[in-house]
Formats: structure tokens, C-alpha cells, sequence
């Protein structure tokens, strides 16, 4: 299975957990009279979207090069992102406002047994953050990292919401609007989460260097190959689930053109064959003195 492939499985996970979480939420929020129960069921509900988006592009972005995009449509996965970041943005003002709004407004407490409902939505979320953080790490997958963290941020805003409903419920009249502080706290939160998703995708976009492992790898790897005499520089981009490398290699200065190019794929091939992950290579051949 190509990373590709474990991308879209794992986003469709992601879309029919959340469905699952959203419904559970909103049917228990309301009947149970928690806000900060229903805040949680809005950022699921937002999750769906948002998962929906980065379905689209992860299938997108997986379409070959062509005529008016050498480079592949890789780069719709970071616009992607941003647009996940508004959808957090905007359920997170609208969490906040209503919480705001509750908190100056006499309520009655929540009740009991949506302690019981969020519980194991707590552990279920947490598992999901953690499986679809792996699988954006396996795959390299901007976006996908960006739904493990609406995953993350889920779970703490369902902790926030367990913390909030059970002061309202053990100090009893008086602390209704702890519930509501909880929700608050959760928009904080999801505030603070935009920005770090917001952060990751623009560093991809624009070709900020954070590969300095790679680069590593691909020195190690390039000495291996014969007539091969040192690296340059080596400047790596990340295109969607894929990289591409500009790579300087020396050889020997008084070898022929043809001899140098036959070097030079050699190379090309070793790299992408030891680093599936690699794109495209390109080598710029310097002459060793």
C-alpha cells in the first residue's frame, strides 16, 4: 500500500469516527444540559468538514505531473491546511461567544451521566490522535498531521468539558457556569492549535528548510556511489507526500561530459531507490580538483 493510499484510509477513519463523536455529543450535550458537551459536538462537527477537505486533497495532490504542473499538485495539501485552520478558527470564536454569553446567563446544571458519555470519547479521541499521527509521519502528509491534531485538540476540549461538568455537578448551585468556563478554555485552545497547524504549512510552502536529517541521509548515501567524490549543497523541498532534491555532487574533473551524466544517474537512481519518499533528484555535477 503506497502512502498515498494509507493517507485517504486513514482520513476516511477519521471522517466516520468524528460522524460517530459529533452525534453522540450533540444528543448528549442537549438533553443533558452541558454547553461546554455541545461545544465539543460543534469542533466534531467542524472535524467532519474539515476531514471531507483534507480528503479532497490528499486525492488531488496524488495526480502525476503534467503540462501546466511539472511538479505535480502536491501544493494544494498546504492551501488545504489553511483551510482546515478556518474551520477551527471559526468554531473556536463560535465556542467562545456562546460560552461568553452563558456564562452571564443563569442555567441549570448539567447533568450526571454525561460524565459517563464523555469518558470513553476522551480515550477513544486520544487513540485516534495517536494512530493518525503515526500515519502522517509514515506518510509525510501535511494535512494529515493537521486532522490528528483536530484529533488532539477534540480530546482536550472533551477533558475541559469532564473538568467543567463535574465541578458544576459536585459543587452544585452557585457553579453552574463552570461548565461554561470549560468550553472557553477549549476555544483557547483550539485557538492556540490553529496556530501551530497554521505554522507547519506554511513553513512547507514556503521551502522552509526543516529536513536536516534527510540531508544527512542523502550524503551518507551519495559517497556509496562510485566516482561519486563529495556533496554541495543540497537543497530539499517537500511537495505534498514527496520531496524533491537539488543536489551538487563533485567527481572528478577530467572525466568526459558523458562519463559525468553516467555518474550523475547513477546517483539519481541510488537516492530514490534507498529514499522512496524522493520525488525527483536533481544533480548538478561539480568537477573535483
Amino acid at each position: 500500500m503506497d502512502n498515498e493510499e494509507k493517507a485517504i484510509r486513514t482520513t476516511w477513519f477519521s471522517i466516520a469516527g468524528n460522524f460517530s463523536l459529533a452525534l453522540s455529543k450533540w444528543i448528549t450535550g442537549y438533553f443533558g444540559n452541558s454547553y461546554a458537551l455541545i461545544a465539543d459536538a460543534i469542533e466534531s462537527t467542524t472535524d467532519i468538514f474539515s476531514s471531507l477537505l483534507v480528503l479532497f486533497g490528499l486525492k488531488y495532490s496524488s495526480r502525476p505531473a503534467d503540462k501546466n504542473h511539472p511538479y505535480g499538485h502536491g501544493r494544494v495539501e498546504p492551501l488545504i491546511t489553511f483551510m482546515v485552520v478556518v474551520f477551527l478558527m471559526i468554531s473556536a470564536f463560535f465556542i467562545a461567544y456562546h460560552s461568553i454569553i452563558n456564562i452571564r446567563t443563569p442555567h441549570a446544571l448539567p447533568q450526571t451521566f454525561t460524565l459517563f458519555v464523555l469518558g470513553p470519547i476522551i480515550i477513544w479521541k486520544e487513540i485516534s490522535y495517536r494512530l493518525v499521527l503515526q500515519k502522517s509521519k509514515e506518510t509525510k502528509s501535511t494535512s494529515l498531521r493537521a486532522d490528528a491534531w483536530h484529533h488532539r485538540s477534540d480530546a482536550i476540549t472533551s477533558v475541559a468539558a469532564f473538568i467543567g461538568i463535574s465541578v458544576a455537578i459536585y459543587m452544585g448551585e452557585g457553579y453552574e457556569s463552570a461548565d461554561d468556563w470549560a468550553a472557553l478554555l477549549s476555544a483557547g485552545f483550539i485557538f492556540y492549535n490553529s496556530y501551530k497547524i497554521f505554522r507547519l504549512a506554511l513553513s512547507e510552502i514556503m521551502d522552509e528548510h526543516l529536513y536536516e536529517d534527510m540531508e544527512e541521509q542523502i550524503r551518507i548515501l551519495s559517497a556509496q556511489v562510485k566516482g561519486i567524490t563529495g556533496t554541495e549543497k543540497c537543497h530539499i523541498r517537500k511537495i505534498g507526500m514527496k520531496f524533491q532534491v537539488d543536489l551538487h555532487a563533485m567527481v572528478n574533473g577530467d572525466l568526459s561530459v558523458k562519463e559525468g551524466h553516467e555518474i550523475a544517474h547513477n546517483l539519481k537512481d541510488h537516492l530514490k531507490k534507498e529514499i522512496p519518499e524522493l520525488d525527483d533528484v536533481l544533480i548538478h555535477v561539480e568537477p573535483w580538483e
